[in-house]
């Protein structure tokens, strides 16, 4: 052998060496995966949704049993979908290396994880067991269930079931997506159809004809490109499909209540932080969740905001209907158009709450010894603090009784100089105190405008609050879910519903009834009773309560059925022009009245400790037989006014407590 050809052999064997040894470390590699990915037990593949949702009626009104078999699917629809997702789903044994290599070096050239290469087998691993954090431990778990999907099915079986579980934009499934999109069967789907569903998947919040029908489009272009690439539609074909009229008709079948995907949200993030059910029982599908939902209450409160809001383009609403004995959300609308918007408004979303803080100030004054006709007077105030400090909040509109009114009237009215002089009567943070007996949880600061709900909280915090009032003293537990069952019907979790005594009954008897004085004529005076614009529409008995800033308005109401709460706005906080005032207050009244057309509205029984006695309304003073002007005040007995025993004005009180503050 000559030199040249002993250097050359050499190279040969070097180059050998280090091409077949990790050849064959691969080849090995897969081998031993492969292996033991057939000596693990079969996975059992539940051909269900992860969930179902049933309303307190127990009727179905999200998830379906719509497994549609692969061979009664449209071709057009798998062919897109293979070509959109897997081109060589039929040759690869579960990874597509080629692919997974390509995707490495444009990741590493473009520094960054955007490009993928998952397989459907991969995807439909990750759909069945796992979350989608992009961790190295959940790409691993992938790894190995595909490797056990594909040696434990036939590609019929993991087509069949990644079609069948995949997410087409908050809808799960070909069967069910093709229905609500459509109104029609997977089997009967059209290529242009079948192409714009296609392109779901790859980004089901960027892609959802619903939510972003342009965008849907140049993704459904891309779809059918691909399938004329892979030789499966002709160039006529093609052009067809791409300019064919679609008509998007985006309700399913079990509830057409658009808004109840808000709801939905809501029990899914409820169910993922019940400590009783593992998050894996949660992905493998089958859970029967029984929830609050009314949906009589859900229609009623969507068609309400759809009257009133529908046309706005920037105006957001927000409403909770709450259960007040038990907790339980009957309805709710996080927004006013889920497609467009998927952001909770109603749960995640903190802002003032105005005037509708009073009502807490005012039970803490009446436990505090307060009655209705405990007075104060309502002129414009500066109020003075130590180091020269000031406030001067003003009432709506610039008006004032320029003398003594009742609690009462200053409800009636939401005055906001009688509010204060309260708060700082009691002590401010009295009123702290009481919101967090009945369950506020948010951050409240002992300031002077905090009794005019200038700190901010949830639409949620504030409605189960109210509902302590509601229910006449228990704080209770907001919640979506009443039980969880497996999909063998075992009992997995059952809300007790529990409540807690918080607040003096016959207190919330009386709070209750002077709240019903903010649509009463009676009280029309120097002023106007706030809602008093709800009364021609009002046949039912209501404590309501309105509050106003410059960026939220809100609205919160109730009787012992029922408490509701509906706030509007903007996302980015711009101020709200007037002529949009009356929204929220409108989808109050209407909601509300149209549920209890066919429901009980009851109101509540006087306590045995509590009297009505005939006042001024304004002043609260015992009135004669004569007097133009008297409505009925509620009292603790041996607090009412009597002749011998006259409501003491708390005017003079209160301005020798805040100069004895200042001499201090």
């Amino acid at each position: 052998m000559s030199y040249k050809n002993f250097i050359k052999d050499k190279k040969t064997k070097k180059i050998l060496k280090i091409t077949l040894l990790p050849l064959l470390i691969i080849v090995l590699g897969n081998i031993i995966f492969y292996v033991y990915c057939f000596l693990t037990p079969k996975l059992e593949i539940n051909k269900s949704q992860s969930y179902y949702l049933y309303d307190n009626n127990s009727k179905l009104v999200f998830g379906d049993n719509d497994w549609i078999s692969l061979d009664k699917i449209s071709d057009d629809l798998i062919n897109a979908t293979i070509s959109t997702e897997d081109k060589y789903f039929y040759k690869h044994i579960g990874f597509d290396y080629l692919r997974i290599g390509k995707a490495a070096i444009t990741n590493i050239i473009n520094r960054n994880k955007s490009e993928g290469a998952s397989t459907i087998t991969q995807q439909y691993a990750r759909n069945l067991f796992l979350n989608f954090d992009k961790t190295w431990k959940r790409k691993i778990d992938e790894a190995i269930l595909a490797g056990e999907l594909e040696v434990h099915y036939t590609k019929k079986e993991i087509l069949e079931g990644y079609l069948n579980t995949i997410n087409y934009g908050g809808v799960y499934g070909i069967e069910s997506a093709s229905k609500y999109y459509f109104d029609k069967s997977a089997s009967n789907l059209s290529l242009a159809e079948a192409a714009l569903l296609a392109g779901i998947p790859k980004s089901p919040n960027n892609y959802s004809p619903i939510k972003n029908y342009s965008k849907a489009k140049e993704r459904q272009k891309i779809v059918l490109t691909m399938m004329k690439k892979n030789k499966v539609i002709s160039e006529e074909e093609y052009q067809k499909a791409l300019n064919e009229n679609i008509t998007i008709v985006g309700k399913s079948k079990e509830s057409n209540i658009a808004s109840v995907n808000y709801f939905k949200d809501s029990v899914l993030e409820e169910l993922k932080s019940l400590k009783q059910i593992p998050s894996n029982i949660i992905e493998t599908g089958g859970l029967k969740i029984y929830t609050t939902l009314d949906s009589e209450a859900q229609e009623n409160l969507e068609n309400s905001v759809q009257k009133y809001i529908n046309n706005e383009q920037e105006l957001e609403t927000s409403a909770i209907m709450m259960n007040p004995d038990t907790g339980g959300i009957m309805a709710l609308i996080g927004g006013n158009n889920y497609n467009k918007s998927q952001y909770n408004r109603a749960t995640n979303s903190k802002r003032q709450i105005g005037s509708t803080m009073k009502p807490i100030l005012y039970y803490t004054a009446l436990e505090s010894g307060f009655t209705p006709s405990s007075s104060f007077t309502s002129e414009k105030t500066t109020f003075t603090f130590s180091e020269g400090k000031t406030y001067s909040p003003k009432n709506y509109n610039d008006k004032y009784a320029e003398g003594p009114i009742s609690m009462a009237a200053a409800i009636s009215y939401s005055d906001n100089i009688y509010a204060v002089k309260t708060h700082l009567f009691l002590g401010e943070d009295m009123l702290i105190n009481t919101a967090k007996r009945i369950g506020i949880t948010s951050k409240l600061t002992p300031i002077p405008s905090l009794a005019l709900g200038t700190e901010e909280m949830s639409l949620m915090e504030i409605t189960a609050a109210y509902s302590s009032f509601a229910n006449q003293g228990y704080k209770i537990n907001p919640h979506f879910i009443k039980k969880v069952e497996d999909s063998k019907g075992n009992t997995l979790y059952e809300n007790k519903e529990e409540k807690i005594e918080v607040l003096n009954s016959s207190l919330t008897y009386i709070l209750n009834e002077m709240l019903t004085y903010t649509y009463n004529k009676n009280f029309i005076d120097y002023n106007y009773p706030t809602l008093i614009s709800l009364l021609p529409n009002i046949t039912h008995k209501y404590a309501i309560k309105s509050g106003t800033t410059d960026t939220d308005l809100l609205i919160m109401g109730y009787n012992k059925n029922a408490v509701l709460g509906v706030w509007t706005g903007y996302d980015d906080n711009k101020k709200i022009d007037s002529t949009k005032y009356s929204y929220h207050k409108n989808i109050w009244i209407d909601t509300m009245e149209s549920y209890f057309k066919n429901h009980e509205a009851q109101w509540y029984d006087i306590p045995d400790n509590v009297v009505g006695v005939l006042v001024n309304p304004i002043t609260g003073t015992l009135i004669d037989d004569n007097a133009e002007k008297k409505e009925m005040f509620f009292y603790i007995k041996g607090t009412e006014p009597t002749t011998n025993n006259e409501t003491k004005d708390l005017e003079a009180v209160f301005k020798e407590e805040q100069k004895s503050k200042l001499e201090e």
